[in-house]
């Protein structure tokens, strides 16, 4: 095994019904918790950040008049909404899942401690970070980027919805775009590539602990086992 502690960031928009037009889809629900059961029988702990996409857009925030601020707290309160729902998946099959958030909800959520979020994986229970950062104008990717680094993971588990790696311009457009197996935080943002936030790449790059960053889709579970044991799907992404 490659990695024995991770920490899996999940866009709000990968949790959606699309079909329904609904914020949340139980199959969705329930795939993402048996994968994170698979894991757990590896042995691995594993940390979750969450978005809030498919609740909140930050850009929403100028169509109706709201300050950046606000739309980000705002913004960080969905996040609760998810990290709560996936949570209730993750328990039903078995495991002991908390929700630890950097926006005080004690009726909901434990406050956000470091020390005590070590203290949870290592006791082997699955801990959700919601809230993001804790303030504004910082994005769900920073807030993985900086949980990862304080709870020492070795890597960050980017699981995207149909998409399975980064390329060197969008595929969407170019239907000749290269998948990159493996790529430096510093070419990241010298390509200026857009797979992750640049704060969030700068705290990586930054902290000097080499966390590596898995790109990859998560339409097939068995890709997360793959990057768990380190086999080469997707993209690498490290400071080397």
């Amino acid at each position: 095994m490659k990695f024995k502690r991770i920490l899996i960031k999940i866009s709000g928009e990968a949790l959606a019904d699309e079909k329904n037009h609904l914020i949340l889809d139980k199959k969705k629900l329930n795939n993402i918790a048996n994968v994170i059961k698979m894991i757990h029988k590896e042995g691995t702990q594993v940390g979750i950040v969450v978005g809030a996409g498919n609740i909140w857009r930050g850009k929403l925030s100028k169509t109706i008049n709201i300050d950046q601020a606000t739309g980000d707290y705002m913004g960080m309160i969905a996040t609760i909404i998810n990290a709560t729902a996936l949570s209730n998946s993750i328990e039903k099959t078995g495991l002991v899942c908390r929700v630890m958030s950097s926006v005080e909800v004690k009726s909901v959520a434990e406050p956000y401690l470091r020390l005590k979020a070590i203290a949870h994986l290592e006791a082997g229970k699955v801990v959700i970070f919601a809230g993001g950062t804790g303030n504004p104008y910082f994005t769900t990717d920073t807030a993985a980027a900086l949980r990862a680094t304080e709870i020492n993971a070795e890597a960050i588990f980017m699981a995207k919805n149909g998409v399975d790696g980064v390329y060197d311009s969008d595929p969407r457009v170019n239907k000749k775009a290269k998948l990159i197996k493996k790529i430096s935080f510093q070419e990241v943002v010298n390509r200026k590539l857009g797979v992750m936030d640049l704060t969030a790449i700068t705290t990586l790059m930054t902290n000097n602990k080499n966390i590596k960053i898995c790109v990859f889709s998560m339409d097939k579970p068995e890709n997360f086992i793959k990057a768990l044991h380190g086999k080469e799907i997707g993209t690498l992404m490290s400071n080397k």
